[in-house]
């Protein structure tokens, strides 16, 4: 069985389990029975469709496990897709989890999420005067605990990128290291795409009058919708610092190689006069001048020393050697 928990609730307090039966169940007034499942199967889900009335179309979406983040109304009922994110080394790895919202049920179907409901779960029925309210408040705590995973898993993201910028301005960037601030980029562009969506699925939870969402649950919404905006914005800031650390590697590598180049070009420079001075003597003609003074070739040394010299001081007085 996949069935995480399945029980009724009373008063916000939990009450008996409750069995999955392939007839319809009605919940009394007062009462709402909060399902979990993980990677449930196909009879499951039958069992459910016929327990609350569930729309084929929604069952379907449910199983399939890969779709976008969403709201749709089926008749009196929501559906509701959130996307879950955990990191796994430097990459981001995505879960689902669909919740079916009735009047007097709330079902949610998890698959590949990392973080389990329990933990909710159990602070939930800590509260059972918010958990009376019924299954609107229990939707709205499943989103914020997901969405609630965003901001450390960002966060951590970020503190790798702050790594690799601190090593930048010890010393330049290894090819691995390029490669692999492109692929946390190419995850944060991912992870982007994902938080779209999400904000338009809290967005109408929070604006939309929608079946079984109680105006007095729509601030509680309006929170969650907050914090997705602000992962939003700290994913956006990352994502320039990210280009701003392979920029500085750049113009430092730039900068290297410059001064590389300078000290090349000086030290060729200076080397030109003895292998000019050494072209014209090594010549082969009879008749040159000073070819047969006692102290020619000391003189041309002390030339070429001299000329070297200045030209020597000249660039270290530049900076480029």
């Amino acid at each position: 069985m996949t069935v995480v928990a399945s029980y009724i609730y009373r008063s916000g307090k939990r009450a008996e389990e409750v069995p999955l039966v392939q007839h319809p169940m009605e919940p009394k007034d007062g009462e709402f029975v909060w399902i979990g499942l993980t990677e449930p199967t196909v009879e499951e889900m039958d069992c459910l469709k016929a327990m609350f009335g569930l729309h084929p179309l929604a069952v379907e979406d449910a199983l399939n496990g890969k779709q976008v983040p969403k709201v749709e109304i089926f008749g009196e009922q929501l559906f509701v897709i959130v996307k879950t994110a955990h990191l796994e080394g430097d990459k981001i790895a995505y879960g689902e989890t669909c919740i079916f919202v009735g009047k007097h049920h709330l079902i949610s179907v998890r698959h590949g999420s990392a973080r389990s409901h329990k933990q909710l779960r159990e602070q939930l029925e800590h509260s059972p005067k918010l958990l009376d309210h019924g299954p609107d408040y229990v939707l709205h705590g499943i989103i914020d605990f997901i969405v609630d995973a965003y901001l450390p898993m960002v966060e951590e993201m970020e503190d790798k990128v702050l790594e690799l910028e601190k090593h930048v301005l010890i010393s330049f960037l290894e090819r691995e290291q390029i490669r692999r601030i492109f692929r946390m980029r190419r995850q944060l562009i991912k992870f982007q795409r994902v938080l779209g969506p999400m904000s338009e699925v809290v967005g109408k939870l929070t604006n939309l009058d929608l079946p079984c969402v109680d105006d007095n649950a729509k601030p509680f919404f309006r929170d969650v919708l907050d914090h997705v905006r602000r992962v939003e914005n700290v994913v956006g800031g990352l994502r320039e610092v990210m280009t701003s650390v392979f920029e500085a590697s750049n113009l430092l590598e730039q900068q290297r190689q410059g001064a590389i180049t300078r000290q090349l070009a000086a030290w060729a420079a200076i080397l030109a006069v003895p292998t000019a001075i050494a072209g014209i003597y090594g010549m082969n003609f009879e008749h040159m001048p000073e070819l047969k003074s006692e102290y020619g070739y000391y003189v041309v040394l002390a030339v070429i020393a001299g000329l070297c010299g200045v030209l020597y001081y000249r660039f270290r007085k530049t900076g480029w050697l």
